[in-house]
C-alpha cells in the first residue's frame, strides 16, 4: 500500500517556507552587522584554524544567501516541481518493494536487491521532502541524484539511448543536481538558519574591521608625528 501523499500537507510546506523566506529575506545582511555581538565563532568551529573558520563562513553565505529575491524564487519553483514529482516514485517502489527488486535492481546485478529497493524508495521520498521544506537541501538533492543517475544507467542499459525513455530522467536529474549545485535560494530553511549562525559573525567582522581601521589612522598618524622635521639653529662665523 502506497505512502498517503496529503496535498494540503503540501501546500502548507509551500506556503511555510514561502512566507518564512519572504519575513528573513527582508532583513538585510548589512544591518545584521550593525547588532551587539555576543559570541564570535560557533561552538563546532571554534577548535578549526581561523583562515578556514573564514573560508567556511563565506562559502555558506554565498552557498545559501548569495542569490537575489528573483533567483530565489525560480529555486523555490524548481525545489516544489522537483520535489513534489519525485515522491510519488519512491512511494510506488515501497508500495511493491519486491517487484521492482526483481525488474529493476537485479537486472544491474547489485547486491541484496531487497534492501537497495528500500534504499531507493526512501531515499526518493525523504530528499523529496527536503527539497520541498528547503532544508538540508544538498543531501535531498543528492539522494534524487544518485537515484536518478542509478535509473538512467538502467534505462541505458536495457533500452539504449532511447530519448523517450531517457527524457523524464534527465529532467529529474538535471534539476536535482541543479539544486545540488545553486543552492536552496533565500526563501528557504536552509538560509533562515545560516542567516541566525551568521549573524554574530558578520557583527564581530565588522567590528574587527572598524578596529583595524583604527589602530592602521592611530599608527599613520604617530609615524608622521615622529617624522616631522625639527628646526635647528645654526651658529655662522
Amino acid at each position: 500500500m502506497a505512502i498517503p501523499l496529503p496535498l494540503e500537507i503540501v501546500a502548507g510546506v509551500s506556503a511555510a517556507s514561502l512566507t518564512i523566506g519572504l519575513l528573513r529575506g527582508s532583513v538585510d545582511d548589512a544591518a545584521l552587522a550593525q547588532q551587539p555581538n555576543e559570541s564570535t565563532t560557533w561552538a563546532p568551529l571554534s577548535a578549526l584554524p581561523a583562515g578556514l573558520v573564514q573560508s567556511l563562513r563565506q562559502g555558506l553565505r554565498t552557498y545559501l544567501l548569495g542569490q537575489g529575491r528573483l533567483q530565489s524564487v525560480g529555486l523555490l519553483l524548481l525545489r516544489l516541481a522537483v520535489g513534489m514529482m519525485m515522491i510519488h516514485h519512491g512511494q510506488d517502489k515501497l508500495a511493491d518493494p519486491q517487484g521492482f527488486a526483481t525488474n529493476y535492481v537485479a537486472a544491474l546485478h547489485l547486491p541484496f536487491p531487497l534492501l537497495m529497493a528500500y534504499a531507493a524508495g526512501y531515499a526518493e521520498i525523504i530528499g523529496s521532502w527536503l527539497l520541498i521544506f528547503g532544508l538540508f537541501t544538498p543531501f535531498g538533492a543528492l539522494a534524487l541524484s544518485g537515484t536518478m543517475a542509478v535509473a538512467g544507467y538502467h534505462h541505458i542499459l536495457t533500452s539504449g539511448l532511447n530519448i523517450y525513455v531517457l527524457e523524464l530522467v534527465v529532467l529529474y536529474l538535471g534539476g536535482s543536481l541543479g539544486l545540488l549545485l545553486l543552492g536552496p535560494g533565500r526563501f528557504s530553511f536552509d538560509a533562515g538558519i545560516a542567516r541566525e549562525l551568521l549573524q554574530d559573525d558578520d557583527g564581530s567582522e565588522s567590528e574587527a574591521n572598524q578596529v583595524a581601521t583604527e589602530v592602521a589612522t592611530a599608527a599613520v598618524a604617530g609615524s608622521s608625528a615622529v617624522l616631522r622635521p625639527i628646526p635647528v639653529a645654526v651658529n655662522g662665523r
